[in-house]
Formats: structure tokens, C-alpha cells, sequence
């Protein structure tokens, strides 16, 4: 993990303090997440996997690149957070699908579940829908601060009750190009 740290870029090196997800530990992940999922979809014609931006790009594209049925992507854009660290609990839809999903066999992948606020809206709303069928994958997930259960198919990693950054996820909409999951140091978010 260390090698994550030494390759910070010099505007980050004083923000991060740890990584709490090495780079190689999220590639040997998401290598066995996209089995599992052409596993579980071998027999679907066109899995579409809905990413919900702005934090998951990351995550859906490397993830997407990895899955070898065939799939079809969109993007949802929800805000709960606005620039704070914790979810306000009111979700606003800021984009919507481009896709029809009646019928269709769809995948949401989100970069981090915590109090499970964001993600029941958004269940609730695509399932009204009438999709086919529908799962969750997340790259993270922070049961500790859970106050809606969610039914997540595919996790990644659990992580504590921590604020982080990278591979997607921001502060104040930076650090989303870090290629590791860490934390920042509290003097820059406080």
C-alpha cells in the first residue's frame, strides 16, 4: 500500500492520510466480481448496469471492461450528500436513465453504501419500473452506519466508519482520481 502513497500527486500528498483499499486490492476484486456476475447473468441477452454518478465512473467502467456477456450501460444521478460528509437522507434525482428498463435484467453499481438512504430511494424508484430483475453491486460498504438494509448482491470491500476518498469518491469533488480508497487527514474536511 505504500506504493499507493508514494504515487500521490504532490496536491494530494499532505490530504491523504491512509489508504484504506490498495489499487491492486480493487483490480483483484473487481476480477472476481465480473466472474461472478457473467456467472449469475450467462444466461441474460443484455445485462444493463446502471451506474450512479458521480461516484461509481470509476467503478462502472473498470467493471464494465472486465464483464465479458453482453451488456449495455446508463447512469442515475442522485444527490443526498450536496458538500457535506454525511447524507442528508432527501434524494434528488439530478439524471435520469436514457433506458427503458421494463423487462430488462438490471445491474446498479455505486461506489459506496452507508446509511442505505440514497440507494432504497432509488431501488424504490427503479422497481416501479418493473424491471425484470434487479441487484446491487457496490465497491464499498459501511454496515456500521447502516439505517436502511439494502439487499447488495456483489461488495467489494467493508470499510469502518471513515470518511473516504478515491477510485470515484470525493470531497468537495476532488480526490475522485486517486486510484485507491483512502482517508483524509480531518483538518482538510473539518
Amino acid at each position: 500500500m505504500n506504493d499507493d502513497i508514494d504515487s500521490l500527486p504532490p496536491a494530494f500528498a499532505d490530504d491523504v492520510e491512509e489508504v484504506l483499499v490498495s489499487s491492486a486490492d480493487i483490480r483483484a476484486r473487481l476480477d472476481a466480481l465480473a466472474l461472478e456476475i457473467d456467472r449469475d447473468y450467462a444466461d441474460v441477452d443484455d445485462l444493463l448496469i446502471v451506474g450512479v454518478l458521480k461516484g461509481a465512473y470509476v467503478l462502472m467502467s473498470d467493471l464494465a471492461r472486465r464483464i465479458t456477456i453482453p451488456t449495455s450501460v446508463d447512469f442515475m444521478a442522485v444527490s443526498s450528500y450536496g458538500a457535506a460528509t454525511t447524507s442528508s437522507g432527501v434524494v434528488r434525482i439530478l439524471k435520469d436513465l436514457d433506458t427503458e428498463i421494463e423487462g430488462r435484467d438490471v445491474l446498479i453499481v455505486e461506489d459506496i453504501i452507508d446509511s442505505g438512504l440514497t440507494l432504497d430511494y432509488l431501488l424504490g424508484n427503479l422497481r416501479s419500473r418493473r424491471p425484470s430483475s434487479i441487484e446491487i453491486m457496490t465497491l464499498l460498504t459501511k454496515p456500521s452506519r447502516r439505517r436502511v438494509e439494502i439487499p447488495v448482491k456483489y461488495v467489494g470491500f467493508e470499510v469502518p466508519d471513515v470518511f473516504v476518498v478515491g477510485y470515484g469518491l470525493d470531497y468537495d469533488e476532488h480526490y475522485r482520481n486517486l486510484d485507491f480508497i483512502g482517508t483524509l487527514r480531518p483538518e482538510v474536511y473539518s
